[in-house]
């Protein structure tokens, strides 16, 4: 296939430097890992809307996280092990359907951060106004930041895909074991300044207002707990505050990764898995987490899956 068709709608992806000897190992660790990720997330969804002491506003946030694994790990990880089996000249994908896949990506990524900074809004008026609390996280209020963490994402998303799409294709090589958009604007012969300028303003955005909402929520709630002498509020606060921020830390630590690896041709390979990696990794230890950490959810599989224990 020629690299410089003209606009053309079929794309190759470059796809993971696998050898002959390590295919069917990585075949099958994807393939469990994203087993593992469905099977448990969706178990995670279905006990918490299916539940009633699980209709607190604090599970039903959190609901939107292995929601959004679900679905950004499904429109990657299979297209990914199809891709693994098939020689590197076989990897084709139609332009549509790689926008689909790009536009998915990033809204995995950008609403990862948004849903863990509404969480971080719930858990710091739980512990820091907790009287009030049941009048502010009302089931309006719960729907409310959800909608806004999912229509933010879809707004700064939306321009970032449609700044790309407008660019007319030299290119038919995607650098990439799967769509994303700088995969999608590299593509272009045209000048991609603003595609570079916009991204990069997103990604400041994006991080500052996230780390922003974690150091101040946190603060504060540090602040509340070595302040009060009540030991049954503070090992609450230190109990679901850990856990959030642990699950955080792990998203952020692996989003700089593959922003860092960017900067590095020479690392493009490390720069791939990270990228597959960003989605595996939360999706897989998410509900391993919170579900260590929940009681009500630790109780709902006693009941449900060990009823005679």
């Amino acid at each position: 296939m020629g690299n410089y068709t003209y606009n053309s709608f079929t794309l190759q992806l470059e796809g993971l430097n696998v050898s002959n000897e390590s295919v069917y190992p990585v075949f099958l660790f994807f393939f469990f890992s994203y087993l593992f990720i469905m099977i448990t997330n969706v178990g995670i969804v279905v006990l918490i809307f299916n539940d009633k002491n699980l209709h607190q506003p604090m599970y039903l946030l959190f609901s939107n996280l292995p929601f959004n694994d679900i679905i950004g790990n499904s429109i990657m990880v299979p297209r990914l092990l199809v891709d693994i089996l098939l020689p590197p000249s076989e990897r084709l994908i139609s332009y549509y359907e790689c926008v689909v896949q790009a536009f998915t990506t990033h809204m995995f990524g950008t609403t990862s951060h948004t849903v863990l900074m509404i969480m971080a809004f719930d858990r710091y008026v739980a512990i820091c106004d907790p009287l009030r609390y049941a009048a502010i996280m009302t089931n309006k209020m719960v729907i409310k930041l959800t909608v806004s963490a999912w229509g933010v994402a879809l707004v700064l998303v939306g321009i970032l895909l449609g700044l790309t799409i407008r660019l007319n294709r030299c290119r038919t090589m995607i650098m990439n074991p799967y769509c994303d958009n700088a995969s999608l604007f590299k593509l272009s012969c045209d000048s991609v300044f603003i595609n570079n300028v916009y991204g990069l303003t997103f990604t400041v955005v994006l991080f500052t207002a996230s780390i922003g909402t974690m150091v101040l929520t946190y603060t504060k709630i540090t602040v509340v707990c070595l302040s009060s002498k009540n030991k049954s509020l503070n090992s609450k606060a230190l109990k679901t505050c850990s856990t959030h921020l642990v699950v955080y830390l792990i998203m952020v630590f692996n989003g700089l990764s593959i922003i860092t690896l960017h900067r590095f041709p020479q690392y493009s390979d490390y720069r791939k898995l990270c990228t597959i990696l960003f989605h595996i990794i939360p999706g897989s230890l998410n509900p391993i987490i919170y579900g260590i950490q929940s009681k009500e959810i630790k109780k709902f599989f006693s009941k449900k899956i060990l009823p005679n224990y």
